[in-house]
């Protein structure tokens, strides 16, 4: 179960403002009225838990979901167990299950919604969300796009190969144009590192662990991406995101690094 704080912080729209995707932006005393009048409270979700099941007949949601910081949010097809969706800080959730605007629009098979790493997040009432949608352009237009980019992200996964290095470069040219046109992502520096582990990788591109774990250590010695070292595991440090452009057409030309020697 979830774990609520007991009070929301007088901080939290002036954050949202600043790093959430939805909000970023927007007039601070206008978000700051929406959500004086909704009580919203923080909620921690802890690593490995289901969350909600999406696109059960005839159920929807009652809340938008929006992360605060960092953590690990899952979408897994049921049918499938494949992960179909992957969440980060400044993004949100729960918005294709929601019974208004294009949600009603957003069929699928039963998919899981699961904390894979621990996180923080607000639960937007739905009709604070309707009544944000109806007077903000900017975020009516931000809520739209949000549909077209998971479209985007599934689009990206269809064409994982079964060639490993192809596939595996597809999920993470996938991540890279998602956190970029959140705006999430590069940092300062200009790097994309995300969170992001092995078994991750191998249930999004259909692989197994072994095989991913290959090609991390091939894309690695090709100075595609790094492994930063520190106290925080499973980051991936992206070197060459044009260089994966080039492993992620390579279905018929293959690598000259594959199978690992």
């Amino acid at each position: 179960m979830a774990k609520r704080s007991p009070a929301l912080s007088p901080a939290l729209p002036e954050r949202l403002v600043q790093e959430s995707y939805l909000f970023r932006g927007m007039d601070l005393p206008l978000v700051e009225d929406y959500l004086a009048s909704a009580e919203l409270k923080i909620e921690k979700l802890f690593s490995n838990r289901p969350i909600y099941t999406a696109f059960l007949p005839d159920q929807t949601l009652d809340s938008l979901y929006v992360m605060l910081d960092d953590g690990v949010v899952i979408t897994r097809s049921t049918p499938l167990d494949r992960i179909i969706a992957i969440n980060y800080a400044g993004s949100c959730f729960g918005w294709r299950s929601l019974p208004f605007s294009y949600g009603l629009a957003s069929k699928s098979f039963p998919c899981s919604v699961e904390v894979y790493k621990t996180t923080h997040v607000i639960k937007i009432p739905l009709a604070t969300v309707q009544q944000i949608y109806e007077n903000s352009e900017i975020f009516r237009e931000r809520y739209r796009f949000l549909f077209e980019l998971q479209q985007k992200f599934e689009y990206h996964l269809l064409n994982c190969s079964t060639y490993p290095p192809q596939a595996v470069a597809s999920l993470l040219r996938a991540l890279i144009y998602q956190e970029r046109e959140l705006g999430n992502q590069p940092d300062r520096q200009g790097n994309y590192i995300f969170d992001l582990p092995i078994d991750v990788i191998a249930r999004a591109c259909q692989l197994n662990q072994r095989t991913v774990e290959q090609v991390l250590k091939g894309m690695q010695k090709h100075h595609l991406i790094t492994i930063p070292k520190g106290e925080k595991e499973d980051l991936i440090q992206i070197l060459a995101p044009e260089g994966l452009k080039e492993v992620y057409s390579a279905t018929r030309e293959k690598v000259n690094w594959w199978p690992l020697k």
